[in-house]
């Protein structure tokens, strides 16, 4: 082990490691940094390895990083207690926020304890499963990165503004970042959620979840949970609860409004609808795409407009403007139709120009039952694809087309192409999102019978997947 690691200074070297190893500092202690013109006071943070030589790095109690050149420090001090004042520094009181955050915990659980029985009896009961992602995490100071940390309970504590809405009562189900979900979880938030519903004391459910892949849960409980008599809403953060710029809180918030004051069922998506802290949105589950990587506003509605927006306590619904049709809440539990299985055997494939046609042959041999396509504009892919696709339905593949394009749907009949893609077999699905109808695909495969049946499944509205001929 080198002397770098033995000293837990990841990243630094020669002479910023020089400089903290003489105060015997460590990533992850607060330190005091005086230079010839400022003091700065901050949690020391670990650089990458390829990063240079001449910076140590601190996050200064606003949460953000500030780098100093070595050849400016005149000074290094650890503090032992990292909470008390430093005078004229720019930040004195350094508290990490798992710190702060157990007394937070310490207290609601004290007051949760002693208004419980008030609380219950004042306000509707929101079940609040956590699954993980970043809503539930926060920067680990040792490495840098943003880890799992905060259970649903702690999230709760965390919002105390919860109490003004409902009752909440929390569940950890899964710790897990968004992209490691597979189909197997979305069977285990379904039970959990049948599970929750079946007791008939909640008014609403809020599952909180990374954003990466929120679409697909959300797509796929839509699938699996029919005719649900209160509201499922997931819920995220693009940025974790201990930066000065969290998404986490108002969301939360927002999603516990809407599965209150809402009259609609079914499963949404609530996060923030623009960059400032404003307005949060509700979109519909088989209707919403991660769209940004990082902005708080990533999410958005493939319908025109979210079905609701929450501005501070006002539920602003927008139902009638996106032209879909959903059912009310009710309180009848009996009809809930759950059919949570899901079969991995489906795949997305997106084309573009140079897209090899043996893609799909691969598909076929490695054991897929159903292959979407992402294809271009209205429907279409290259013709060098058509024997390919011909093989793959002959084998009893089914192969769906949906189109790269956003807004829009397939119409496969207007050139030749489609028509000849119609011809061979490819079934065309409207204007259902490519990442939709591959979770409806696994949901459809593991739900049949046969490829009719699944076909069928697939050609069905069940959820307003589809946004023309919707069901009342």
């Amino acid at each position: 082990m080198s002397v770098i690691d033995k000293d837990n200074l990841t990243g630094y070297k020669e002479k910023s490691a020089e400089l903290l190893r003489k105060q015997h500092v460590a990533v992850g202690d607060t330190i005091t940094i005086k230079t010839s013109e400022n003091e700065f006071t901050g949690i020391l943070m670990p650089r990458y390895e390829s990063a240079d030589k001449n910076h140590i790095v601190i996050k200064l109690r606003s949460g953000y990083n500030i780098g100093i050149g070595t050849e400016k420090v005149r000074s290094i001090a650890k503090l032992t207690d990292p909470t008390r004042e430093v005078p004229d520094a720019p930040a004195t009181k350094i508290m990490t926020f798992v710190d702060s955050f157990k007394q937070v915990s310490k207290e609601f659980k004290i007051n949760q304890s002693i208004n419980q029985n008030d609380r219950s009896k004042e306000h509707p009961k929101i079940a609040l499963l956590g699954t993980g992602g970043t809503i539930a995490s926060k920067v680990d100071y040792r490495t840098g990165g943003v880890s799992a940390a905060l259970s649903a309970s702690e999230i709760y504590a965390s919002v105390p503004e919860l109490e003004n809405y409902a009752s909440i009562e929390p569940e950890v189900l899964l710790n897990e970042y968004s992209e490691n979900l597979k189909p197997a979880d979305w069977t285990i938030i379904t039970d959990k959620i049948k599970e929750k519903i079946t007791l008939g004391k909640y008014q609403g459910i809020i599952v909180s979840h990374g954003t990466d892949t929120m679409h697909y849960t959300a797509a796929a409980l839509s699938f699996a949970l029919q005719n649900l008599p209160i509201p499922v809403v997931l819920v995220g953060a693009q940025r974790s609860s201990d930066r000065p710029s969290s998404d986490a809180a108002l969301n939360l918030i927002g999603a516990t409004i809407f599965a209150v004051k809402s009259e609609l069922t079914g499963v949404f998506v609530s996060m923030h609808a623009t960059t400032s802290d404003d307005v949060i949105a509700c979109h519909l589950g088989t209707r919403v795409r991660k769209n940004h990587t990082s902005r708080r506003d990533a999410f958005e509605s493939i319908v025109g407009v979210p079905i609701a927006l929450i501005r501070g306590e006002v539920l602003e619904m927008q139902l009638e403007q996106t032209g879909l049709k959903l059912k009310k809440r009710n309180n009848n539990t009996n009809g809930l139709v759950v059919r949570p299985d899901f079969d991995r055997r489906a795949v997305l494939l997106k084309y573009y120009p140079g897209f090899n046609p043996e893609f799909i042959s691969h598909a076929v041999a490695a054991g897929y039952k159903a292959i979407i396509l992402e294809g271009t504009g209205l429907g279409h892919v290259s013709k060098d694809c058509f024997p390919q696709i011909r093989n793959a339905v002959e084998s009893g593949t089914l192969i769906f087309m949906t189109s790269q394009c956003i807004w829009g749907r397939t119409r496969m009949t207007v050139y030749e192409t489609g028509r000849d893609l119609l011809d061979i077999g490819v079934i065309p699905l409207s204007d259902m999102m490519a990442e939709t109808a591959t979770v409806k695909a696994m949901w459809a495969l593991a739900n049949s019978k046969d490829a009719k049946s699944a076909t069928k499944l697939m050609q069905e509205n069940i959820a307003n997947e589809i946004s023309m001929s919707i069901p009342i």
